[in-house]
């Protein structure tokens, strides 16, 4: 696919350039808004007060100091979540996988953003068509007027007030499965089963701080040694996790969990960007047999490679961060074709749903519109 020259903001006061490295360690900010939205508001707002947590907990009764429950209500809200992001692209497969398309509406940002938000820039006005903006940042400020972090995706609006709700991704996803059960299509996969929580919560964050994040500090490293320990500790789990998975076919053993989707939204990116983009090149996913079978077996299930949009990653990994790749410029591969290939993971037995069902197809005005072998005419 052809992609149109970056709409160039070096040397603006709207550039990103210094807003991704910053010298030595690579730390992600992961102080965020983390009010819910509950099927219990009530029982929720009496429960005791709950500690922050950098992976969230399916198992949490109340609010964190400060945080507010609102009130689960299908049509009331919107889930802002741009395809490039992959902390994104998890809520994106979690609501498919669990059929809340008719209870929480997509917006989706376009790729490519400046310092200031991410927009609406791929409808043909340039506005979302539900909450009528061209910025999520529009949201931010109509709660918070001088929001001082980050604008950042996934979030929740309140579609009626216009104002944000939530942008607290890790446990935002965890709340779609326990919070929005009555909305749950039929055949819905239990995502966090209650008698694998205190197994798969240390499995989930060593996948953040060592993969998930792993990548981003490899990729915004300020200094060689930043870079060559985390590079080190990227590739320490992703060995890991080629040993788990070798004998059983998902993390948590014979169906997909929550812990699936996070590892694969970092699989599915990483020999188109991080693998050169990010300098993480001891090898290519492709290079490791084990994890590369397992992300095709992810990818050709229904409800995680029908979301993925290879283009839109490309760009905005490339286009945005200038600080490590201030030509802007996006490369034309890898070649997708592969992701199609036979995998053999079957043979380790188990079913993707459980006792559930898969998710039908996605519907057309949600169907990712770039590069994707899925969709191929």
């Amino acid at each position: 696919m052809a992609q149109s020259e970056p709409n160039r903001t070096d040397g603006t006061e709207h550039s990103t350039k210094g807003a991704y490295v910053t010298g030595g360690e690579f730390t992600r900010d992961t102080n965020y808004i983390e009010d819910r939205v509950v099927a219990d508001a009530a029982a929720v707002r009496a429960a005791p007060v709950e500690p922050h947590s950098k992976i969230g907990d399916p198992r949490m009764a109340g609010l964190t100091e400060g945080a507010q429950a609102w009130p689960v209500e299908p049509g009331r809200y919107r889930l802002v979540a741009a395809r490039a992001c992959p902390w994104a692209h998890r809520s994106i497969i979690i609501r498919r996988l669990l059929g809340l398309e008719e209870a929480l509406s997509l917006a989706t940002p376009g790729p490519v953003h400046d310092v200031r938000s991410w927009t609406f820039d791929l409808n043909p006005d340039g506005r979302d068509p539900v909450l009528g903006t061209e910025r999520l940042q529009e949201h931010y400020f109509k709660r918070f007027p001088d929001y001082p972090r980050g604008i950042t995706v996934p979030a929740i609006v309140d579609v009626p007030s216009g104002e944000l709700v939530t942008n607290n991704y890790p446990q935002l996803t965890f709340d779609l499965s326990t919070q929005w059960t009555a909305f749950h299509r039929e055949g819905a996969p239990d995502l966090v089963p209650a008698a694998l929580a205190d197994e798969m919560l240390p499995v989930i964050e060593r996948i953040f701080t060592e993969v998930n994040n792993g990548v981003y500090r490899a990729g915004f490293a300020g200094s060689q040694r930043a870079y060559e320990l985390a590079y080190a500790r990227l590739f320490d789990a992703l060995d890991w996790l080629e040993e788990r998975l070798a004998d059983r076919r998902y993390l948590m053993g014979d169906a997909v969990t929550e812990a699936d989707v996070r590892l694969f939204t970092t699989l599915v990116r990483f020999d188109a960007v991080y693998h050169g983009h990010f300098k993480c090149n001891r090898n290519k996913l492709t290079e490791m047999p084990v994890l590369w079978a397992y992300a095709r077996d992810l990818f050709q299930t229904p409800g995680f490679g029908d979301t993925v949009d290879f283009d839109q990653i490309k760009r905005h990994y490339y286009v945005v961060h200038e600080d490590i790749n201030p030509t802007q410029v996006v490369p034309a591969g890898p070649d997708l074709e592969n992701w199609l290939s036979d995998h053999g993971r079957e043979s380790l037995g188990g079913k993707p749903f459980g006792d559930g069902t898969a998710p039908g197809p996605v519907a057309e005005e949600e169907r990712p519109p770039g590069a994707n072998p899925l969709y191929r005419d």
